[in-house]
């Protein structure tokens, strides 16, 4: 069993601005070390990539399966709290991640087009009225880790209907989505692959009153 990285460095008030680890964080996790073998079998130094990394949780958990000195590691967030978090937990863990703060892949996308082979997100995915998603989104604070618009859905399905996620990836990258049963998981599932991907949802678990799914999606 890989081990939930430490998050003890963080504080209260660390985590009332940015996302404190959660059952959706924690079932990221799970489907990425169920994927462990696979990924370090074909994959030796890869390129990860996080969007909205909210405390480092997730990166940093990724750089385990592969060794903290393998690969390289991108978080990106729009929160600059979430971005001090992030390198503070890699460091705390033994691991270099270099945080960036944009809004998904802004101003990256043709840096990393066709390179990507790890791409990972937990994203805001509570429905919420689009005037309210907008301004939680604005502020770049907390706020913006769980407003997700009318579906649930509106930064995925930028990702996925503008061809982002089939474009960044690598040949053989993967794509780690985790979605609520309101965002209609197979309906995602479905989208990605019109877009030329194998996706499918790889783990699935009741916690509390929300259904949380994690979607796959492979670049053939």
């Amino acid at each position: 069993m890989i081990p939930t990285p430490s998050t003890s460095h963080l504080t209260k008030e660390d985590f009332r601005k940015v996302y404190e680890p959660a059952e959706d964080t924690f079932i990221l996790l799970d489907a990425l070390e169920a994927d462990a073998e696979a990924l370090t079998r074909s994959l030796s130094a890869p390129l990860c990539v996080e969007i909205g990394s909210g405390s480092g949780i997730v990166t940093t958990f990724l750089s385990q399966i592969f060794g903290s000195n393998t690969g390289t590691y991108i978080a990106i967030d729009l929160n600059p709290h979430a971005n001090r978090c992030t390198v503070t937990t890699g460091k705390a863990n033994g691991v270099h991640i270099e945080a960036i703060r944009t809004s998904l892949l802004s101003g990256l996308r043709s840096r990393l087009r066709g390179n990507v082979d790890v791409l990972l997100f937990n994203p805001p995915y509570v429905p919420t009225e689009e005037e309210e998603e907008a301004m939680a989104q604005g502020k770049a604070g907390i706020e913006g880790s769980w407003a997700g618009g009318a579906t649930g859905t509106r930064l995925v399905d930028e990702l996925i209907d503008d061809g982002v996620i089939s474009d960044v990836l690598a040949e053989g990258g993967r794509c780690y989505l985790v979605a609520i049963k309101q965002n209609d998981p197979q309906g995602l599932v479905r989208r990605l692959k019109v877009q030329g991907l194998e996706a499918e949802v790889v783990l699935a678990r009741r916690a509390g009153g929300e259904h949380l799914h994690v979607v796959r999606a492979i670049k053939p």
